[in-house]
């Protein structure tokens, strides 16, 4: 998409007016991903000077919020390539994903008042989803609403406030879009944690099942929880390396049991609920990207 390289060099633009060439040098080593946000707010309100600058805003927030997370998950790599902590340190990672969050907000004030808020708001949900996140970490979690509340707040925030602020752009219904954009960062995240699973190492770019080795337990551990017998087993090997014995028998177990299938079952539903939502708004567009999302490969 050559408006996905507007919002590439818009950034670089906002990032140019700091006036400091290590900013422009990290900016440079950051790896781009697949801008879902970017795409979704491009689908919503169209091509513009704001939407693309919009665009550019939200992609920095979530830039920042990556530079932070590597830090706290201490991961050395970032969509395959090194991460910037690993190329540097933390110390440098911190300080820049700050520079980009304050001069995200910096651009964010010659925005539509409403747009705003809407975007700083889930700026707060987010830095509130990764404190969770940690927390949740400290022992085996198996509370689903615990679950639910830490992934919308940490992903699906802000591509919910991205669509909500691209339809408020364009004078559209925003409470459909911004249940379409909710359902898809809830969809996108469940569905994130299913292929840590179900993908192989080399796919992933990181080891397979390192979710649960790392303290994360996702939805289709939450779903074996509570449907297997040996729940005792399950518990023993959570944040510990696991060898091929013990990776084998989760998979067998989420198998059997269905959690897995039931995983994505309600990573779908999600899908489904969110494509019915704008089913009337003539966005086919908006269709294409959840079907897409949901009706892949695990």
């Amino acid at each position: 998409m050559k408006e996905l390289e507007q919002v590439r060099e818009q950034i670089k633009i906002f990032v140019e007016d700091c006036d400091d060439a290590k900013s422009l040098e990290l900016l440079d080593l950051l790896a781009t991903g697949k801008m879902l946000r970017s795409k979704l707010i491009l689908k919503i309100a169209g091509i513009s000077e704001i939407s693309i600058k919009l665009c550019s805003i939200v992609e920095m927030i979530h830039a920042a919020s990556l530079l932070h997370d590597d830090v706290i998950d201490e991961a050395l790599t970032r969509r395959g390539k090194a991460s910037i902590n690993a190329i540097f340190d933390n110390k440098t990672s911190i300080m820049f994903g700050d520079i980009l969050y304050s001069k995200a907000f910096t651009e964010l004030t010659n925005m539509p008042k409403e747009v705003a808020y809407t975007v700083s708001n889930a700026v707060t949900l987010l830095s509130i989803g990764e404190m969770l996140d940690v927390d949740l970490t400290e022992k085996f979690n198996t509370s689903y609403d615990k679950y639910m509340d830490m992934i919308y707040k940490k992903t699906a925030s802000l591509i919910e406030a991205s669509a909500k602020a691209a339809a408020l752009l364009s004078s559209l219904d925003e409470k459909k879009y911004s249940l379409y954009g909710k359902n898809l960062g809830l969809a996108f995240q469940m569905i994130d944690d299913i292929l840590d699973i179900t993908q192989d190492s080399e796919t992933l770019g990181k080891p397979a099942m390192f979710d649960f080795v790392e303290g994360k337990v996702t939805i289709p551990y939450l779903l074996l929880h509570e449907r297997i017998e040996d729940k005792n087993r399950l518990e023993s090997l959570y944040k510990k390396p696991l060898n091929e014995e013990d990776s084998t028998w989760i998979k067998e177990q989420m198998i059997s049991t269905n959690a897995l299938q039931d995983s994505i079952l309600k990573a779908k539903n999600l899908g489904l609920e969110a494509i019915n939502v704008v089913k009337d708004e003539n966005n086919d567009s908006l269709v294409q990207i959840m079907t897409s999302m949901i009706e892949r490969e695990f």
